[in-house]
């Protein structure tokens, strides 16, 4: 076999269809088998632009003169399906004629390859796009359980170390006659109207540095002084908690639906932590959330009850006046007071 015909059914064999053109029409003078194969029609004699009419061809001469190559992509039918090529036209000398020699790889796989990635590319940015937005929807309802340190501590360890707050102030707040309320009203009505009322209860705690903790039904429990201490946390929640009775008077005003919280207030140690493992909370307990949840109990409808010497802490910043004697959640007998909301400036 000569070596013109081994280098034939070499280039046969790695899909390349080479072809001769002469470089003055560009006109075929010779092809392969495999230029053959893919361009069955083709005969010799016909011009370049017969073959792939998209290609101009006073460009390929130019480029010939200047650069000594040109090169393009086409894509045509054949058997019922596209293929792809990747043409390289480099002139040449047959004898004393100077020729271009043309050659033509089949790319189609590669095209196809490219096409999956783009599609794959596409695929994962439109995923990343909707795992951040999730991961953005996650991290708000985290943010809504816990504070953001006790989250960048579970986003970072996977586990919240349970810590003992000292000197944190806790206001303890449900709604008299609730029972009643939810009789007689439709549960939708309900729902509404404690979303749009915990909402602003959350605008009007951040206000005054308070940090809700959890919601249990009518239950609303949020403290001042933790996780980061704080000189002012019996002020914040005595704010809060004025703040609280009076949009409560306003909003009752102009809804048909009327409520009357009853809060207490109280200050000392609490301990926080996330509570659960696959339905986790993150929750506070200790003396200062029992002993709040005790003077709720205490109060009458629309007042703020707290111990004498937690309303002493708070100097003269809202008025007082004296509401009996009560007790402690640990049985600890206290003078009690009512924290007036008509009265007393704000200390923010």
């Amino acid at each position: 076999m000569s070596i013109e015909a081994i280098n034939e059914q070499l280039l046969r064999a790695i899909g390349v269809g080479v072809a001769l053109l002469d470089t003055s029409e560009l006109k075929f003078r010779f092809f392969n088998d495999t230029f053959k194969e893919w361009f069955a029609e083709i005969e010799t004699g016909q011009q370049l632009r017969d073959v792939f009419p998209d290609i101009d061809t006073a460009e390929v001469i130019r480029a010939l003169q200047e650069t000594g190559q040109f090169t393009s992509e086409a894509s045509f039918r054949i058997r019922r399906r596209t293929m792809t090529i990747a043409m390289t036209i480099n002139p040449a000398l047959e004898g004393n004629q100077k020729v271009a020699v043309l050659v033509c790889q089949n790319i189609s796989r590669i095209k196809e390859l490219e096409s999956m990635i783009d599609s794959y590319s596409m695929m994962v940015e439109r995923n990343t796009r909707e795992i951040k937005r999730e991961k953005e929807q996650v991290e708000k309802l985290l943010l809504n359980m816990m504070p953001r340190s006790v989250y960048e501590e579970y986003k970072t360890f996977g586990v919240v170390t349970p810590r003992t707050y000292e000197n944190v102030a806790v206001l303890c707040l449900d709604f008299s006659g609730f029972s009643a309320t939810v009789e007689q009203q439709d549960a939708g009505v309900i729902v509404s109207e404690l979303n749009d009322i915990y909402t602003a209860f959350d605008r009007i705690g951040d206000q005054f540095g308070c940090e809700r903790i959890k919601t249990v039904g009518d239950l609303y429990i949020t403290v001042a002084g933790m996780p980061d201490p704080s000189d002012r946390s019996i002020q914040s929640v005595s704010d809060a908690a004025v703040r609280f009775v009076r949009y409560l008077e306003n909003r009752n005003k102009s809804h048909p639906v009327d409520w009357n919280c009853r809060i207490g207030l109280a200050a000392g140690s609490v301990i926080g932590s996330v509570v659960g493992v696959q339905k986790y909370i993150y929750d506070v307990f200790g003396p200062a959330v029992a002993d709040a949840m005790r003077l709720r109990e205490a109060a009458g409808a629309m007042e703020i009850v707290a111990a004498a010497d937690f309303a002493e802490r708070f100097g003269e910043a809202h008025e007082t006046e004296a509401a009996g004697s009560g007790a402690l959640a640990d049985g600890t007998a206290v003078e009690l007071v009512r924290v007036l909301s008509g009265n007393g400036s704000l200390s923010h």
